[in-house]
């Protein structure tokens, strides 16, 4: 069922290259939450577990319609930790499911004080920083 999928998403991430001329080779637009966010990450972000979670939520969400672009539901936020993280370090973060990441996530915004989980000068609009992340091995 897995492998139905991926390959469902790969004729979809396909049939989206052919029509994103303004894109370098080896990346991708796609379109993040409700307000359409756009992101271009790199194709082969998609082999990693993490964008397998995302794609089982977007076919609940959206089914497989192809027209405007990818678009993926998630917070902003989120995924810019998501990428992030797999900026920081591919080879350890790519191998971890998106309940995974999202468990991790979860477990830094614990470790802050509760009146420092949003912060309006925070660079990410999902209130978590990555800095944090970072400085405790993540």
């Amino acid at each position: 069922m897995m492998i139905t999928k991926i390959g469902r998403f790969r004729q979809v991430v396909q049939q989206w290259k052919t029509r994103s001329l303004t894109i370098r080779s080896g990346s991708m637009a796609i379109y993040i939450g409700s307000e359409r966010v756009r992101f271009v990450i790199p194709t082969r972000f998609l082999n990693y577990p993490v964008f397998a979670g995302l794609l089982e939520m977007a076919e609940e969400e959206y089914g497989f319609s192809t027209t405007g672009g990818l678009v993926l539901p998630c917070e902003v936020g989120v995924f810019e930790g998501i990428v992030r993280l797999l900026e920081i370090d591919e080879e350890k973060f790519g191998k971890l499911e998106l309940d995974e990441i999202m468990k991790m996530m979860e477990d830094v915004l614990k470790l802050r004080k509760p009146d420092y989980l949003v912060c309006s000068e925070c660079s990410y609009r999902g209130g978590f920083n990555l800095g944090l992340m970072q400085k405790l091995g993540f």
